[in-house]
């Protein structure tokens, strides 16, 4: 009598499910929680701002009152017409100049920086000349150097031009952290690219802007927001260099208002997000540019 043995056949498929399931289900755990934490972080950031439009919205008496601050009650622009009509003399001197100077300090300030730091920062990145390297660390020593330390041997030398729009703008276009930046950038660009250049017969400068420049669209916008964002808040500077008010930038008036008696606080943050506003059209405008100088720089560098 013969005897049929059967031999099964079992399928890997359950211990691959297994096998594959445990890292999707720990791979979706970890992104639960970098989403998680990332919306704390957000919240945390955001609070203050959300604070600050809010009580730029409601009645003094309503604005220092805890967290009921948050709750959007009895809104109205009022502090907003306040605080122009506030403004809006000769002896008070007027917002919109006040408003006029910062723009125009700051506008002199990113577009010289960009100038002068790119061509800096391409001199020591893609020309060779002796010392080079010896100027490139002054210049990273420069960056360790804090303004305050600078600020009174500043005062003095310059004490004959104060009162003065330029004179607000001027000690600001080079800047040892811009250098960096673009030298970063610039070291990244192959150098096939400016060989190419030389064969057709283009110089230095023929390279650098026609080359060098639509090319590094990110991190002129990187260093360009960087710059204004640090120059429209410069405080410092103006309160040594300032006290004619037709000249006064718009963060030292805003001190002045704050210190009027009493405080009305509804009017002062009305002032914070007038201040604030320019910033965040400058970041809306460059936003996309910024983002991808920060990422090539994080990946590059």
């Amino acid at each position: 009598m013969a005897t049929t043995t059967t031999t099964t056949t079992t399928t890997p498929t359950s211990m691959t499910t297994t096998a594959t399931g445990t890292p999707r289900r720990r791979l979706r755990l970890r992104r639960f929680g970098d989403y998680a934490v990332l919306s704390v972080l957000a919240f945390v950031f955001v609070l203050p701002v959300l604070y600050l439009l809010l009580g730029s919205l409601k009645p003094s008496d309503e604005v220092l009152n805890g967290l009921s601050g948050f709750l959007p009650t009895h809104l109205s622009f009022d502090n907003y017409a306040h605080v122009l009509d506030a403004l809006n003399s000769d002896s008070t001197g007027y917002f919109w100049r006040f408003m006029g100077i910062s723009l125009l300090v700051a506008f002199v300030v990113v577009t010289g920086g960009l100038f002068v730091n790119s061509m800096a920062a391409y001199g020591m990145s893609r020309l060779k000349w002796r010392g080079r390297e010896a100027v490139f660390t002054l210049v990273l020593l420069l960056m360790l150097v804090p303004f305050e330390s600078v600020a009174v041997p500043l005062f003095y030398m310059f004490n004959e031009q104060r009162n003065t729009i330029y004179i607000q703008a001027i000690p600001f276009v080079a800047n040892a952290f811009s250098v960096y930046q673009f030298h970063t950038f610039f070291r990244s660009i192959p150098p096939s690219i400016e060989e190419a250049a030389r064969l057709d017969g283009a110089g230095p400068w023929r390279t650098f802007f026609a080359i060098i420049v639509p090319m590094s669209k990110p991190v002129f916008a990187s260093v360009a927001i960087l710059t204004f964002l640090t120059q429209w808040g410069s405080f410092l500077w103006p309160v040594l260099m300032v006290s004619d008010p037709s000249v006064r930038p718009l963060p030292l008036e805003m001190s002045v208002f704050q210190g009027q008696q009493p405080p009305d606080w509804g009017q002062i943050l009305a002032f914070g997000v007038l201040l604030v506003l320019p910033v965040l059209i400058v970041f809306a405008f460059f936003q996309r540019w910024f983002v991808q100088g920060v990422a090539s720089s994080a990946v590059k560098g």
